[in-house]
């Protein structure tokens, strides 16, 4: 079983172990503490994340947007077939949990934290049902999520903030169109289905998506950075941009056609028409209720959707940093609080990362206690002296990097989150020792 994690954040509910007892001897503890708290039925996996999400509001209340990125992933524990009350993920040979989670981003690209985490086990039965499932009303579906998140987190976010909810193909769904929205609340989605649209509300001509949106003249020419995936290695990306408003059509053979309304929207398509050799091209179809009166504003959508990427890189975390599909424990609820206590530690960790590249010259202050930034910095220049002023953010994660093996070199580029994981537990241990030592008089 992996370590827990360090507990250097002030967002956790659990005290940090005694300087004063030896290394090992808290490691210990700290692991022994964590498992009886993960083992502990009367601990809610949302009360451990409680402290968190109060201090991700406030975070968000500094901002006059905040993006409000919705995903849902799947964590596979076929390795561990003993863990009892685990279900079918999307892998068919495959058991686990799956998890839709809403992380806050900064207008800038700077995750503020998880506001809302639901994590399930689907039904054994589930397989097979998808016509069905189809057929059947929205509050039935696991697709349903999406809808409760977005409802969520327009009631923890006051109106004073406008909140922008983001999500992939997966959350084209007409009710989360259809859903009332608070002043201020708008979607950008990503496209996945070919919608009848029309170009008037009640207009005779129906067209498909895809089609009525290709027949728009190109507007203009964005050039954007795409970040590397499975599938794509990080690349510029130039695309060509149409944008145009059409009403969306009800979809037919839901319970509630009847009532159902057409809705307006505004349609961005990005497309690549020369990518590299060996490469697929880029193509976005976005859907949003933002306003697109030109091509600039048309851009800023592109750039907005591009922070869907944060919540790519925060289940990376989760899984490749934290190592959370390793844990053996007994059952998925145990699972359940494991993954909200990593689900802090994923967050602070993608939060230093881009904090650094957003704001590299803020203080340090801003991220790390006084006693952790020393510690580091003793460290890192072996030496007793602190400086005048507290160094800045963007020097002392590339120190934590390189704490966890980052080498720095020339065209090396920012250090990644690994790295980080690995410097950020090694810093946890020295400025315990640190805060220890000058405890002492050291």
């Amino acid at each position: 079983m992996n370590s827990p994690p360090p507990l250097f954040c002030e967002d956790y509910l659990i005290a940090q172990p005694n300087a004063s007892v030896p290394q090992a001897s808290r490691d210990n503890a700290a692991m022994q503490g964590m498992y009886e708290m993960w083992a502990n039925r009367r601990i809610e996996p949302l009360s451990i994340l409680s402290g968190h999400t109060t201090r991700t509001v406030e975070r968000c209340i500094e901002h006059p947007t905040v993006l409000l990125i919705q995903d849902t992933t799947d964590f596979d524990f076929s390795a561990h077939p003993s863990t009892r009350g685990l279900g079918p993920i999307s892998n068919p040979e495959a058991m686990g949990l799956k998890a839709h989670i809403t992380l806050c981003s900064s207008d800038a690209g700077v995750p503020l934290g998880v506001l809302h985490e639901t994590v399930w086990a689907r039904e054994m039965t589930r397989r097979g049902r998808g016509y069905q499932e189809r057929k059947a009303a929205i509050e039935t579906k696991e697709s349903y999520r999406w809808l409760e998140h977005q409802e969520a987190s327009q009631k923890l976010i006051p109106e004073t903030v406008e909140v922008i909810t983001i999500t992939d193909r997966e959350g084209d769904i007409y009710e989360l169109f259809a859903q009332p929205r608070r002043p201020k609340s708008e979607l950008l989605i990503r496209a996945a289905q070919n919608r009848n649209t029309k170009i008037e509300a009640y207009g005779e001509e129906v067209i498909p998506l895809f089609e009525a949106i290709r027949q728009q003249p190109c507007q203009g020419q964005r050039t954007l950075e795409l970040q590397r995936t499975p599938k794509r290695t990080p690349r510029l990306a130039t695309l060509s941009v149409r944008y145009a408003t059409l009403w969306l059509q009800p979809p037919q053979g839901q319970p509630q056609e009847a009532n159902l309304q057409p809705i307006a929207v505004q349609v961005v398509l990005a497309e690549e028409e020369h990518p590299p050799a060996g490469e697929k091209a880029v193509s976005w179809l976005l859907l949003t209720t933002l306003p697109v009166n030109s091509f600039e504003d048309a851009c800023r959508c592109l750039e907005r959707y591009s922070k869907r990427w944060l919540i790519e890189r925060y289940n990376f975390v989760l899984k490749s940093g934290c190592r959370l599909e390793e844990l053996q424990l007994e059952s998925a609820d145990r699972l359940e609080r494991a993954l909200a206590t990593y689900s802090i530690v994923a967050w602070r960790l993608l939060w230093l990362t881009y904090e650094a590249r957003v704001d590299p010259e803020g203080s340090v202050e801003q991220v790390l206690e006084e006693h952790e930034w020393q510690a580091l910095y003793c460290t890192i220049h072996k030496t007793t002296e602190l400086p005048p002023e507290p160094p800045s953010i963007g020097q002392c994660v590339r120190w934590i990097a390189k704490l966890g093996g980052f080498l720095g070199r020339k065209g090396d580029g920012d250090p990644g989150v690994k790295t980080l994981w690995r410097g950020l537990q090694r810093l946890n241990d020295i400025a315990a020792t640190w805060k220890l030592l000058r405890g002492l008089g050291g």
